[in-house]
C-alpha cells in the first residue's frame, strides 16, 4: 500500500517529467526521487513511468492514479490548513501564472497589497506569454484571457478591460497624419508574432486587417516599449498607459476592443481554504485595479 510521501514524489514527478525537476520542488536528490518512484512501483504493483532519454512519461496505469492522488493532496492541505487552526490571513505559498500584460501592469502592486495584509503568505507570480498547465501544477491558478473548454476546473470571471491603439508623442510628431483608420497604411504597426499568438483573444489586428505586422513581439511589455521607443502603433491595454508616459490613445472614436480576465484553478482546490481566500482577495484587487488605471489612462 502506498503512503501519501511516495504519493507526493510521484505528483511532482508527474508534473516535471524529470527525477531532476521534480527533486528541486521536493528538496530531494533525484537518486532518491527515484528510488521513491520505484517504492511506489512495487507497493502499487504496476508500472507508473516510462523512462526515455526525453524524461519520464505516465504509463496508462501511472495517468490513472494522477486523480485519486491529487485528491488526497487536497485533503492533505485542507488537514494542514484544519489543524493550524483559525488564521488571522493567509499563508503558506501561492504561484500564479499570468500573460504577461497582467503580469507586468497589475499583478505587482494588487500582489504587494496581499502580502502587505497576509505576512505569512507567498506569491509567486509566473509571467510567461502562453497557456499554463494546472494538470501539471505548473501554477496554482491562473489568470487566461480565455475560458478552457475542458478539464477539471473552476473559471471565475474577474473583469472586463479594453485595449486601445496607442503612439509616442515623439512618432506621432513626425509621422504621417493619423486621423482615420484609413491612414495607418502609412504607418508602422506593431503586434504580436502571429505564429507565436497562444489564445485567440490576443490576436487584436485582425480587427484592423493587418497580417503581418512589421514590428513584432511575442511580449505585450516589448510592444509596449517598442511605441515608447517610437517604433509604430499598436494595440495596448488602457490599463498599461499610465506605466507609459509619453503614449497616448489615438482614433479612440474609430477604434477599441473589449477582452476579460479569467481566474482558471483545479477544481480539486475548491476545498482548499487557502487557495479559496487568496482568490477571493486576488479577483476583488484585479477588478479594482483595472477600474482604477483604466480610468486614469482616459484621464491622460
Amino acid at each position: 500500500m502506498a503512503d501519501w510521501d511516495d504519493l507526493k514524489v510521484f505528483l511532482a514527478v508527474a508534473r516535471g517529467e524529470s527525477l531532476s525537476r521534480a527533486g528541486r520542488v521536493l528538496k530531494l536528490d533525484a537518486a532518491t526521487v527515484g528510488r521513491r518512484v520505484a517504492r511506489l512501483e512495487e507497493a502499487m504493483g504496476a508500472r507508473l513511468f516510462t523512462r526515455s532519454p526525453q524524461g519520464y512519461v505516465l504509463t496508462d496505469e501511472g495517468a490513472r492514479l494522477v486523480a485519486p492522488a491529487e485528491a488526497i493532496e487536497a485533503q492533505m492541505a485542507r488537514a494542514a490548513e484544519a489543524l493550524a487552526g483559525p488564521a488571522e490571513g493567509i499563508s503558506g505559498q501561492v504561484r500564479i501564472g499570468a500573460p504577461d500584460g497582467a503580469a507586468n501592469y497589475l499583478l505587482p502592486q494588487v500582489v504587494a497589497r496581499i502580502v502587505a495584509a497576509n505576512p505569512g503568505l507567498e506569491v509567486q507570480i509566473v509571467a510567461l506569454p502562453r497557456v499554463f498547465s494546472l494538470t501539471r501544477r505548473e501554477a496554482d491558478m491562473v489568470i487566461a484571457v480565455s475560458k478552457p473548454e475542458q478539464g477539471r476546473v473552476i473559471a471565475t470571471k474577474i473583469t472586463d478591460y479594453r485595449l486601445s491603439l496607442a503612439a509616442s508623442d515623439a512618432y506621432l510628431g513626425s509621422a504621417p497624419p493619423l486621423g482615420s483608420l484609413a491612414d495607418l497604411s502609412a504607418h508602422r504597426v506593431i503586434g504580436y508574432i502571429p505564429d507565436m499568438i497562444f489564445d485567440r483573444e490576443l490576436d487584436y489586428l485582425a480587427d484592423l486587417g493587418v497580417e503581418q505586422p512589421p514590428v513584432a513581439s511575442n511580449s505585450v511589455s516589448v510592444q509596449l516599449n517598442l511605441i515608447r521607443q517610437g517604433a509604430g502603433v499598436g494595440v495596448v491595454h488602457d490599463f498599461a498607459l499610465p506605466a507609459a508616459p509619453g503614449v497616448r490613445r489615438v482614433l479612440t472614436r474609430d477604434f477599441g476592443l473589449t477582452r476579460a480576465f479569467h481566474l482558471i484553478r483545479h477544481a480539486d482546490d475548491r476545498r482548499v481554504p487557502r487557495i479559496e481566500r487568496f482568490a477571493e482577495v486576488l479577483v476583488a484587487g484585479l477588478k479594482t485595479e483595472v477600474a482604477r488605471l483604466e480610468a486614469q489612462s482616459q484621464e491622460g
